[in-house]
């Protein structure tokens, strides 16, 4: 079952996938930086980052994906098939250093699926364009986490 976040909360489970994944027991201990898809190139950055961070602070990275599905179409099937869009973020996963999970979540509202999927005071790498005058898309979600009171960490892509 693909999990789906609607107005109430998240309905279902995260669908998971986990290149090297420790015993659960061992994971809560560990610090978790969690890193928001946004673009690739975003997110690379992002990976980079939260790659850095946890391998020095011992912790592991959980790359959360969320998919807005169109109010045309039932909750439960998005515009592009699950199996493709894993078979993408394993590739960016893999290439992440350090113990990477990702989470898939299908949604309406993205940014609402976002806070009610994370823990308060959660350690968030959000990647995006370079600072501008003018507030970035980036920029603004990074500004709405730390409302909500999360850590947020801003990367640059190049």
């Amino acid at each position: 079952m693909i999990p789906v976040i609607g107005q109430k909360g998240i309905i279902g489970t995260p669908s998971a996938w986990t290149p090297t994944y420790k015993a659960w027991g061992d994971a809560e201990k560990q610090l978790n930086i969690f890193v928001v898809f946004t673009s690739i190139k975003g997110t690379i950055a992002a990976l980079r980052t939260a790659g850095t961070l946890a391998n020095r602070l011992h912790g592991h990275i959980t790359l959360m994906v969320l998919e807005v599905v169109p109010f045309h179409l039932p909750l439960n099937k998005p515009p592009v098939l699950h199996e493709w869009n894993e078979r993408r973020f394993r590739v960016l996963a893999a290439g992440c250093p350090v113990e990477t999970s990702v989470m898939f979540y299908l949604c309406r509202d993205w940014e609402e699926a976002l806070a009610s999927a994370l823990k308060p005071h959660s350690l968030i790498v959000i990647g995006g364009q370079k600072k501008r005058w003018w507030p970035t898309s980036e920029s603004r979600l990074a500004g709405r986490m730390r409302g909500l009171g999360h850590e947020v960490i801003l990367a640059e892509t190049e």
